[in-house]
């Protein structure tokens, strides 16, 4: 199993640091990832939100690429629809040239209203955006020449310079719905996915309907971890800042309703209420052993070749994200490596 971190660059009033530092706090943070083993960091997209989500990851990803050595990088997820298919491949080129072919692309469709309302865009026409983006991305990539008659961007005799270092470019797809599962499979994808219905079922079951070997693909499951000494420690860190996810998670997926369960009552209406709450039952919030013994049963429970986690909530202080990453990775990271 693979170990892999979420940075989402999220900056509430709250709890605002000046954004050059957090920038700062937040690479700086990346660099311990690389020095602790772990193998990935993933960064994340969304727009126009009050806490200063990040929404440009492929400008992070390049920036990354250039402080780091080993480490892994990618996007959970490039948003397709909001940006140009050949701008993105520019991109995604430099960042994996930046990184000497350590670059993983993964991209997913939206679904917020507010974004797609900002935009001006139509968000019926998500799916069909998604998948000419990024059919027009993988060929740009792959091949010279690109010639494209598509119904959103046309192209011709195109040939995009420098090249990448990474042929194929691995490609990633963000699914929760039966849709974008079986969408995964049949573009010839690996599949991420978080909390709600496991798509992980469908997603091999599918695979294999097309006559492709499940082993040949990888499969990420995101999940909230904190570590820390004590577990009143753990939840006293991370409670107030993992309801601020939740509140902008309730919001936005209760509007798109994409997903059986995303309109249906919150159980608690408050950060305190979370630690005793049926909620908790898929954090991963404790100290090294609970997390241990959680993993475990998480382990033989789902398919997962890579565990990613997010770490550093909302608001939180680096140095606190900081040493939870360090508890994971010195803890319990062993436990799992052969698995």
């Amino acid at each position: 199993m693979r170990f892999g971190v979420m940075h989402d660059f999220r900056n509430p009033k709250r709890w605002h640091i000046p954004s050059p530092a957090f920038y700062q706090a937040m690479i700086d943070q990346v660099i311990t990832m690389e020095q602790l083993g772990y193998d990935h960091v993933w960064l994340t997209e969304h727009h126009f939100t009050e806490d200063a989500y990040n929404p440009v990851p492929l400008t992070m990803a390049a920036v990354l690429a250039a402080r780091t050595q080993r480490i892994r990088i990618g996007t959970f997820v490039m948003l397709m629809p909001f940006l140009h298919p050949v701008r993105a491949a520019e991109e995604v080129i430099l960042a994996d040239i930046l990184s000497n072919g350590r670059f993983d692309l993964g991209v997913g469709q939206g679904y917020t209203h507010e974004e797609f309302d900002a935009f001006c865009m139509n968000r019926k026409e998500r799916t069909a955006r998604f998948e000419e983006g990024i059919t027009l991305v993988r060929k740009l990539l792959a091949d010279e020449n690109v010639t494209f008659e598509g119904r959103f961007t046309q192209v011709k005799n195109m040939t995009l310079m420098p090249r990448g270092v990474q042929q194929p470019q691995p490609l990633w797809i963000g699914a929760r719905g039966p849709k974008a599962t079986r969408r995964a499979a049949e573009m010839g994808a690996n599949l991420m996915t978080t909390l709600g219905p496991d798509p992980v079922p469908l997603y091999l079951e599918t695979l294999k309907s097309l006559g492709r070997d499940p082993k040949q693909f990888k499969i990420a499951q995101l999940r909230m971890l904190y570590c820390a000494e004590t577990e009143d420690q753990a939840w006293a860190d991370a409670q107030h800042h993992l309801w601020h996810v939740f509140d902008y998670y309730r919001g936005v997926l209760s509007r798109s309703n994409d997903v059986e369960g995303d309109a249906a009552p919150w159980p608690i209406s408050r950060a305190e209420e979370l630690r005793d709450s049926p909620m908790a039952a898929d954090l991963f919030i404790g100290t090294p052993d609970q997390i241990v013994a959680k993993l475990d049963t998480f382990c033989k429970n789902h398919v997962c070749t890579d565990f990613i986690m997010s770490t550093h909530f909302a608001g939180i202080d680096p140095k606190k994200s900081t040493r939870s990453l360090e508890l994971f990775a010195q803890e319990v990271m062993p436990a799992f490596r052969s698995r």
